[in-house]
């Protein structure tokens, strides 16, 4: 250690350990000796300091030209920058509660123009990237009441005010510093539920702060430890969920969001402080890695259960997750292809935006072997707080069967009523589907409350969200119970075939026992699903249901789907039968948005006088 980190050290120690609670919302006392000394450390450095110094920069430049995916990711960031040369400055216009859109503006911006102008030196980048940065600093606030739009906003400017530190006059650099601090740090201090937030949440207001407090270390060393030590005290919070094998409990669409926060963090942790205090050895965490690719299909879509779409695109988690932990093979399924697709356009749309996560990606891009597979199971049993399971017949075949079933409760996080719902594809066609969720502004703006999860809220008033829409047994017409939880009763694998059980039976009043089994042949080429009921009242009526975007020919009890050329049948096959009905896929109410192309498979079947009911599907390609 050098006499000046010494000082700084001694200095900061001094400082935090007379630090007053003060400062507020989840804030220590005092940081942890070893917080103290790596932010005196880190302090002491020159710009730029997040995510990589000069040394690091220099070593990317020199990369350009040599290594063709990275060139063509930094042509990519370039081309996107200079796109935005014209574009004016965001404004802070709000869309309902929320300026998160012009928070993920301002991310994307800036993190590509000052990106370009390091690797590419063009001032006109330089500018503008000043340009974005003060117009957010002139902000009155960054919305603090939804303080995602603070945690995006501060990434977004502390990533700036880094990376072009050097390269702004003082007068510049003390604005954007003061913008950044009032806003972004100040703004965290007031109460707020995000610090001690279980979800995704807790992730990205953690992320951005970090961000922030790190890139202003220099002004005032134990505030930032604080900041510092905050952050590894709670972002464990929505880490936990993780554990124990990987399962993200809000779905693959909000994965992406919260793990890319996540591992920004964390790459902040190590790269700016050098430890990363432990976090990366939490339960499931190092496993999450792979969580992307188990949950997608051979289409390239998701098993969308929560409040997501089934679309996947590029993103840079995967890559720091490779690179972090040695795991090429979770590049070589999706990634890496859907990664070269996006980074070969050159035609970009400013005024669309882009991926304002992507450019980090650049700092993690590592080789991927040719021929490399993923080291991931074919049935998956995902543990966790939202329990799901995977079923797929091959990794290497794009035409294998795939099958995500769903466990869990409907009070889960961006939860719906979809215990015991599945997706299913084969031939690379999504034959099953979930619609996803529906728009938040748009909700909210017609005095609907989205948010809550009481049993008779307006939640379940949407078609989308309700069990109506689900790929899920129904009884009497009733919508399955909040406070029910779907349990996975088995998985199991022998040779090629596979087979899981999910006991529903608390997600309904009006049957004592309710089980979902789904076995998949050897030869994957047939899947069955079983339903079987107890307690239920006698002539009940149960109701199977799936929605589908295929086009079903009806005859007898089978049904004969087709999509994109290829064709599936489902018969019936199960002790009780019921006529085939094919409804449109609509939801009823004003406030329902239109599911283009969707139809609902319907069957009814009455429970016997002894209220019990078996009924199955068997899919067959």
């Amino acid at each position: 250690m050098n006499k000046t980190t010494f000082v700084l050290c001694t200095a900061f120690v001094a400082v935090a350990a007379s630090a007053k609670p003060a400062l507020g919302n989840g804030m220590p006392n005092v940081a942890r000796p070893e917080v103290a000394r790596l932010v005196a450390a880190a302090a002491a450095r020159p710009h730029p300091r997040l995510f990589a110094d000069a040394s690091g920069f220099a070593a990317m430049k020199a990369r350009l030209g040599k290594d063709s995916l990275f060139t063509s990711a930094a042509e990519f960031v370039r081309a996107g920058a200079d796109a935005l040369l014209d574009t004016k400055p965001v404004e802070r216009i709000k869309q309902g509660r929320r300026l998160l859109g012009v928070s993920r503006t301002a991310l994307y911006r800036i993190n590509t123009l000052a990106l370009a102008y390091r690797l590419y030196g063009g001032k006109a980048h330089l500018e503008r990237a000043v340009a974005e940065m003060r117009a957010a600093c002139a902000f009155s606030d960054w919305n603090p009441s939804h303080f995602l739009d603070v945690g995006e906003m501060t990434l977004a400017v502390a990533t700036g005010y880094d990376w072009l530190y050097s390269d702004m006059d003082s007068a510049t650099r003390r604005e954007i510093a003061t913008g950044l601090r009032r806003c972004g740090l100040d703004a965290s201090l007031a109460n707020g539920w995000w610090v001690h937030a279980h979800n995704n949440w807790g992730q990205v207001c953690h992320a951005g702060i970090l961000a922030g407090a790190l890139a202003l270390a220099e002004e005032n060393l134990a505030e930032t430890g604080l900041f510092v030590q905050r952050c590894v005290n709670k972002l464990p919070l929505s880490m936990k969920a993780l554990a124990p094998n990987g399962n993200y409990p809000e779905g693959p669409g909000y994965w992406h969001y919260g793990t890319e926060f996540n591992v920004v963090a964390m790459a902040l942790l190590e790269g700016t402080l050098g430890s990363d205090f432990g976090l990366s050895a939490m339960p499931g965490f190092k496993e999450t890695g792979a969580y992307p690719d188990l949950v997608t299909g051979p289409s390239g879509e998701t098993f969308n259960y929560a409040d997501g779409g089934a679309g996947r695109s590029a993103s840079c988690a995967p890559w720091w997750f490779a690179k972090r932990f040695n795991r090429p093979d979770i590049l070589a399924y999706f990634e890496l292809d859907s990664f070269r697709r996006t980074v070969a356009q050159r035609k970009i749309n400013s005024h669309r935006g882009g991926n304002r996560m992507l450019p980090y990606a650049l700092f993690w891009l590592c080789d991927v072997p040719a021929g490399i597979k993923p080291k991931a199971p074919l049935v998956w049993d995902a543990k966790g707080p939202v329990p799901i399971t995977i079923q797929r017949s091959s990794w290497d075949n794009a035409k294998a069967l795939f099958v995500g079933m769903k466990g869990g409760s409907p009070s889960g996080p961006h939860g719906h009523m979809d215990g015991g719902s599945f997706v299913l594809e084969s031939e690379g066609v999504r034959w099953a589907v979930d619609l996803g969720a529906e728009p938040y502004h748009k909700i909210e703006s017609m005095g609907m409350n989205l948010w809550s999860a009481a049993q008779n809220s307006d939640r379940w008033k949407l078609f989308r969200l309700g069990t109506w829409a689900h790929n899920v047994p129904m009884i009497d017409g009733c919508q399955q119970l909040v406070k029910g939880r779907a349990e996975v009763l088995e998985v199991k694998r022998s040779g090629g075939a596979s087979e899981v059980a999910f006991d529903l039976s608390s997600l309904y009043t009006n049957a004592t026992s309710v089980v979902r089994r789904g076995t998949m042949a050897a030869d994957g080429r047939s899947y069955t699903l079983r339903d079987s009921f107890a307690g239920a009242r006698p002539g009940a009526n149960i109701r199977w249901a799936m929605m589908t975007r295929a086009a079903p020919t009806v005859d007898g009890d089978k049904v004969t789907l087709r999509q994109r050329a290829k064709e599936i049948t489902l018969v019936q096959c199960g002790a009780q039968k019921g006529e085939w009905t094919i409804g449109d896929g609509q939801g009823p109410n004003k406030w329902d948005s239109p599911n283009p192309g969707c139809r609902q498979l319907v069957f009814t079947v009455p429970a016997r006088a002894d209220g019990t009911a078996d009924v199955a599907v068997k899919f067959s390609f």
